[in-house]
């Protein structure tokens, strides 16, 4: 036997009974997959899972797991490739030494405390690290950009603080370090080394190809990520999908013009940071761009003009600026909710006026009260007002519902092969 998968069960322990012991009691040196999330699996992680050496998957991950992360995983290190605790309740520390084979490490949303190890830039085979959601207390951890496999980055929701100084990412297509304390200024130049970004390159061709090959198509790596204003969990595309989510910081200074490098760039947000000064042009090289929130910064100046170029561009926000000018013209632009734009006084033009045309209707009644003269129809205004009021109260008890949307849309290749939104209730596959 070398594969289990456990997953989408409600299971509470490894361990059935004392006269027919489970899985915990019986060695499995040939065991390669262990697949055992989604279930009720309490306690500490079971120390004889440090004894199947062979074992190169191992996903525990939407479990009630807690304690530490076992120091005997290190006896798995030679072979373990995909390491998923990801939503259990584990604390302390990431170890120093369980890294030396791994492919891809998710520990996301649990309560890890301390730095990330520098030994992680030891491990030439990582490309995918996960932390987001934990109380990881660490600067900007530019020293990964030695990792030349290194093709997703999430850091989200941590306490990570300071600047992030600039690095050399060859291989990074997915970073979100969005919802932590970093701030200072990004130098102009500093996407211009993010290679993967820039171009796929001739040769690679990602239509049809498994984010993990060897015979591994039994678990995949997936991530939830902001896009298109709502969190999306995406699975089996982390080779295909390009993003940059920065949002949620205390970045000041102008947006890198060298963003516009980064040609294969799909989803882009930078939103609740202090930005200042324009949005740079160089984003009209973005051709391929699905997403840009830009909201909530203090940008100043007009909308690229070369914006409204890009035909892709399905989902733009740049509301709550201090932006002006003409807002771009094309079909894109035309299909945004007002509040994309709002709280920037000084935007105008055909596109504005037709998504925004009930802002405009207001203040043009406003200003026939206002071009009132005659001290009768400053009478008749005050009264009109006193009525309307009276009539008005009785109306607004009303209730409002907010909806929150977790997943907007999930075609086929989102999809988690295992099921992991369907909560409980599949039963135990072993080969």
């Amino acid at each position: 036997m070398w594969y289990v998968n456990l997953s989408n069960n409600t299971f509470i322990s490894f361990q059935t009974s004392k006269k027919k012991q489970g899985l915990s009691s019986v060695r499995k040196p040939l065991l390669r997959y262990l697949l055992g999330s989604n279930n009720n699996f309490t306690g500490k992680i079971p120390s004889f899972i440090c004894e199947l050496r062979s074992l190169e998957t191992l996903d525990l991950s939407e479990n009630n797991f807690k304690g530490s992360i076992p120091y005997c995983l290190g006896n798995l290190k030679s072979n373990l490739s995909h390491l998923n605790l990801r939503q259990n309740n584990l604390g302390g520390s990431l170890p120093k030494h369980i890294f030396e084979s791994l492919r891809s490490l998710d520990v996301g949303h649990n309560q890890l405390v301390g730095k990330l190890p520098r030994s992680l830039n030891r491990f030439s085979t990582l490309e995918v690290l996960n932390v987001e959601s934990n109380k990881i207390n660490d600067t900007f951890p530019f020293w990964l950009g030695s990792l030349r496999k290194l093709r997703v980055l999430v850091l989200r929701s941590n306490a990570f603080h300071g600047p992030i100084h600039q690095a050399s990412f060859p291989q990074l297509r997915i970073i979100d370090i969005s919802h932590n304390h970093f701030d200072g200024t990004l130098p102009s130049n500093y996407f211009s080394k993010w290679t993967a970004m820039s171009s796929l390159g001739p040769e690679e061709d990602h239509s049809s190809e498994k984010y993990m090959g060897d015979g591994s198509s039994y678990y995949y790596d997936s991530m939830v990520l902001m896009n298109k204003g709502v969190e999306m969990e995406l699975v089996r595309i982390l080779k295909i999908l390009t993003a940059i989510d920065f949002s949620g910081n205390k970045f000041e200074g102008e947006i890198p013009k060298s963003i516009g490098l980064l040609k294969e760039l799909r989803v882009l947000n930078l939103a609740n940071n202090a930005f200042t000064g324009r949005i740079p042009s160089s984003m009209g090289n973005l051709t391929v761009l699905e997403s840009l929130d830009v909201s909530r910064n203090k940008l100043s100046g007009e909308i690229p003009q070369d914006l409204g170029e890009l035909s892709f561009l399905a989902y733009m926000n740049f509301s709550h600026n201090q932006l002006a000018g003409l807002v771009p013209g094309g079909t894109q632009f035309r299909t945004q909710r007002c509040s994309s734009f709002e709280d920037n006084m000084g935007l105008f033009g055909p596109s504005f006026d037709e998504v925004c045309r009930d802002i405009h209707t207001a203040p043009a009644s406003h200003q026939q009260y206002e071009t009132s003269e005659s001290e009768e129809e400053d009478e008749e205004e005050v009264i009109s007002w006193i009525a309307a009021a009276i009539g008005f109260v009785p109306g607004i008890v009303s209730g409002l519902t907010f909806g929150y949307i977790l997943v907007s849309h999930k075609p086929e290749w989102f999809m988690n092969p295992f099921g992991r939104n369907n909560r409980k209730g599949r039963s135990t596959t072993t080969h």
